[in-house]
C-alpha cells in the first residue's frame, strides 16, 4: 500500500523567545488528539531543545541522517527518529553544535521528503535566523506559521520579514499572535499590530494560556495540550490550536484529492 504524502508546517519567528518551540509541541499534541501521525523536526541545529523539552533520550539525529545519506549508508528513515509516544516522533538536532556547519541545506529537502511519506504531519521547529537552512526550509514546506508577540522589537522584525515575503510573492504563511508568552505586555491593540506589520492576524493565543509552572511540564517531558484537564481549563485557546490543525489537515486532504 502506497502511503499518501503528508503535510509540512514550519514554525518560524522574527525574534527569539516568542514561544515557538512550545507552540510546536502544543500543535503536535493537538494533531495526536485527532489521530495524526506527527514528526517534529528540530531545525535549531546548534541549540535544539525539542528532545530536552520532551525529556527524550536519543541516539541518532539529523546529522546522522545526513552523514549516512551522503556516504550511502542510509536504509530507513525510522532509524534516525526518537519516539515520544505512539503518535509523535522527533528528528533531533545534532548533539554537537559544531555539526551544524556539516549539514548541507540540500539534505534538509531530502530528509523532509522522506518524512512526508512516513507521517501525516511534519512540524519543523526553527531558529529565528534567516540563515541558509531556514530559508531553504521555508521555501520547501507546504505552510509556514509565523509566531509573534506584542513586543515592539518583535513587531519591527516581523514587519521587515513580511515585506521580504511580499517581495518574493510568497503567500503560504499565516500569523499567530502569542499573548500567552508575555501576558503583561499589552503595548498595542490588534488594530495597531495589523497597521504596524501591514498584515492580518490569523490566530491569537490569549494571555490566559500563560502557565507560571511551564518549567515543570518541561522537566517532566509533558505536552500541555495532552494534559487531561487542559481542554476545559483553556477551552478558548484549545479552540485556536484546533483551528490551526484543522486548517492544515483540510489543505492536506484537498492536496491529496487533486492527485
Amino acid at each position: 500500500m502506497i502511503r499518501k504524502k503528508g503535510k509540512s508546517l514550519c514554525i518560524f519567528s522574527a525574534k527569539g523567545g516568542v514561544g515557538k518551540t512550545i507552540t510546536t509541541l502544543n500543535l503536535a499534541g493537538i494533531f495526536k488528539l485527532i489521530e495524526k501521525k506527527v514528526l517534529i523536526m528540530d531545525m535549531d541545529l546548534a541549540n535544539g531543545g525539542v528532545t530536552v523539552a520532551l525529556n527524550c533520550p536519543f541516539t541518532s539525529t539529523i546529522y546522522n541522517f545526513v552523514d549516512d545519506y551522503n556516504n550511502n549508508r542510509y536504509k530507513e528513515f525510522k532509524n534516525y527518529v526518537t519516539k515520544y509516544d505512539e503518535f509523535i516522533d522527533i528528528l533531533p538536532s545534532p548533539k554537537d553544535p559544531r555539526q551544524e556547519s556539516k549539514i548541507d541545506s540540500k539534505y534538509i529537502e531530502i530528509a523532509l521528503d522522506k518524512a512526508l511519506y512516513n507521517y501525516d504531519i511534519v512540524l519543523i521547529d526553527t531558529t529565528h535566523d534567516l540563515n541558509e537552512q531556514n530559508l531553504v526550509t521555508m521555501d520547501i514546506v507546504d505552510e509556514i506559521l509565523f509566531v509573534m508577540t506584542n513586543d515592539p522589537l518583535d513587531l519591527k522584525n516581523m514587519k521587515s520579514l513580511l515585506s521580504i515575503f511580499r517581495d518574493l510573492e510568497k503567500t503560504n504563511y499565516k500569523i499567530l499572535l502569542n499573548n500567552s508568552r508575555d501576558p503583561y505586555k499589552k503595548y498595542f491593540s490588534i488594530f495597531d499590530i495589523r497597521s504596524i506589520i501591514k498584515a492580518n492576524i490569523d490566530y491569537t493565543l490569549s494571555s490566559e494560556f500563560f502557565l507560571k509552572n511551564i518549567d515543570q511540564y518541561i522537566m517532566n517531558g509533558k505536552i500541555i495540550t495532552l494534559e487531561p484537564k487542559m481542554p476545559n481549563v483553556f477551552a478558548k485557546d484549545y479552540s485556536v490550536l484546533m483551528t490551526i490543525a484543522a486548517d492544515i489537515t483540510k489543505e492536506e486532504e484537498e492536496k491529496n484529492e487533486k492527485k
